[in-house]
């Protein structure tokens, strides 16, 4: 069975830790692939195959971009969707330089709807069975002062403005669930998973948005848990083992 993770720096692994980005090999996909293939009776001798496909900085526009090359080429069973941290950012800098003006998220939030339902109608033209992942949880202190940091306390009382961080942020994580739910596709809901493990500061990296190794192992088991209940259903036969 071959899986495709198509996502942006989550999927790929990075984490922030001592001032600089780092992709981890212990990422979703390769643990994913790894729980997979250690349980022999799930997909009745056949092999699981995860792609990681995950890029630094995506968002939704730029996973639309890159759909055909990147997963209906590859013609997987199941593509596994992940998007969102990037499309609910700003441009910091304009914002610094700008405080009081009215700023657009970097991918608007019905331009972000409107981006995951094309992808999620386009896979399913190709009898590819699409999953969707909530937005995993940021810690918003973290974040808030990696930003202050960055940019300069400019854009403080604009966050404020703004409704805070984890407002905007729970707006995009609110609307790819209402996605999941209009498109009758399976949602994971990640988010919750990695909030009841644990303490964010342990599970999410200095940055406030890439999670730690033990997130990244939080994130992979709870997608494997929902992936394997998926396959051990007797409706599994829908999906193609190939």
């Amino acid at each position: 069975m071959k899986i495709v993770c198509f996502g942006d720096s989550l999927t790929r692994g990075v984490t922030f830790r001592n001032e600089r980005f780092k992709i981890l090999k212990s990422n979703y996909p390769a643990m994913l692939q790894e729980l997979l293939n250690n349980n022999e009776s799930l997909l009745s001798g056949s092999e699981a195959h995860v792609l990681n496909k995950g890029a630094f900085n995506d968002n939704s526009n730029s996973l639309l971009a890159r759909l055909e090359k990147d997963v209906v080429a590859e013609q997987p069973a199941i593509v596994i969707i992940g998007i969102g941290g990037n499309d609910c950012n700003f441009l910091w800098e304009e914002v610094a330089d700008h405080p009081d003006d009215t700023h657009q998220a970097i991918v608007p939030l019905d331009r972000y709807r409107k981006n995951i339902s094309s992808i999620v109608t386009h896979v399913k033209q190709h009898g590819i069975t699409p999953i969707i992942l909530t937005l995993p949880p940021l810690d918003p202190v973290r974040y808030y002062e990696n930003i202050i940091q960055r940019f300069s306390s400019r854009v403080s009382n604009w966050i404020c403005k703004a409704g805070g961080i984890e407002h905007w942020h729970g707006q995009y994580n609110r609307s790819v669930t209402e996605v999941a739910a209009e498109s009758g596709v399976l949602k994971i809901d990640v988010r919750s998973a990695l909030r009841q493990a644990g303490d964010l500061v342990s599970l999410v990296s200095a940055d406030g948005i890439h999670l730690t190794a033990e997130g990244y192992k939080v994130l992979g088991t709870e997608i494997y848990h929902n992936i394997s209940s998926i396959l051990a259903n007797d409706d599994s036969q829908s999906i193609p083992l190939f």
